[in-house]
């Protein structure tokens, strides 16, 4: 909860700054490579930090393979689910409603966006994706081949995770003045009114129903593959519970499932949104929509799916605590 404060209160405090320096927007057009900059700093970090942690290196053979498949069938099926829900509330893959869509017509601004979108598309592979997949890459090899042999973990973790700290909170300044600058959250929020609120519980219901499957032809039982999916992204706080009740095997699998699942986010995501949908870029990082992959997220989409990003990311970090236990 401490973390989420400290998030949600840096971008809160530098969205209120960026208000008056839109006079300066022309100034402002670092913020963008900026952020990109810090999110491949911040994928660099984390991939360092798993390379040279012995426990998940260790177990890749099998728990690994385990926590794979159930990534995969938790992300499709959470990706599936928002698509669904976004049709049946008429929502574009923009994610705009036709009478937002008719009022940016008239302003000029969808063509704008289709036409950004389309020049990307043009590009074959997402560049961003390719550069995350490097950093992350560089990392693994680095922490595995040279930090692991000669550093303490135990140490060196606690130095990984205060520059991952660090790093969020830099890129949550960015989102936050991003935010700013553009002027359209609060008028966001209200435009979006409850389907903010369905996205989310759409998630959840997806990525239950792709754990639930897994259970069944895993050799794991049903009720651990729900545990660890019902950890929706949070590594440290999913897998603690099960390892608390006793359920040390499924507390393994959900560590190393939920790490999966939010560096997969952080790979897939660009691409999500521009060949499926805004708003299903949404769904794969689960409670991570609301920091770590939240930069990722407003990069690949727009202003106005950030809302969706922040809120989801929020509401499931908060269900994390009340589902998990449910099947411990």
């Amino acid at each position: 909860m401490t973390s989420a404060i400290l998030y949600l209160g840096t971008c809160i405090v530098f969205y209120i700054i960026g208000i008056p320096l839109r006079k300066f927007m022309d100034k402002m057009k670092w913020l963008g490579p900026a952020q990109t900059v810090t999110v491949l700093c911040l994928v660099f970090t984390m991939g360092l930090r798993l390379g040279a942690n012995k426990d998940v290196v260790d177990n890749l053979d099998s728990y690994g393979l385990y926590a794979l498949v159930i990534t995969i069938f938790t992300i499709v099926f959470s990706i599936v689910a928002v698509s669904i829900a976004r049709r049946a509330m008429g929502i574009d893959r923009h994610g705009l409603m036709k009478n937002e869509r008719l009022d940016l017509e008239l302003e000029g601004q969808v063509g704008v966006i289709e036409e950004e979108v389309e020049e990307e598309e043009k590009g074959g592979f997402d560049r961003m994706t390719l550069f995350i997949l490097i950093g992350v890459a560089l990392g693994l090899g680095l922490g595995y081949f040279y930090i692991r042999p000669r550093f303490n973990y135990e140490a060196f973790e606690g130095g990984a995770s205060l520059a991952i700290t660090i790093e969020l909170i830099i890129l949550l300044i960015f989102v936050g003045l991003d935010l700013g600058l553009a002027g359209d959250v609060i008028s966001n929020i209200k435009s979006v009114g409850f389907r903010v609120l369905v996205i989310p519980l759409v998630v959840e219901v997806g990525t239950l129903i792709g754990a639930a499957l897994c259970g069944v032809f895993l050799p794991i039982s049903l009720r651990e593959s729900l545990a660890v999916g019902a950890g929706f992204g949070w590594y440290s706080l999913g897998a603690g519970l099960l390892m608390d009740a006793g359920m040390m095997t499924a507390g393994a699998i959900s560590f190393m499932h939920n790490v999966m699942r939010e560096l997969f986010s952080i790979i897939i995501t660009p691409t999500v949104a521009k060949k499926i949908g805004f708003v299903e870029a949404v769904a794969a990082p689960g409670a991570t929509g609301m920091d770590v992959c939240l930069p990722i997220v407003t990069r690949s989409t727009s202003a106005n799916i950030a809302v969706y990003s922040f809120v989801s990311g929020f509401i499931m970090s908060m269900s994390v605590p009340l589902v998990v236990p449910l099947f411990t």
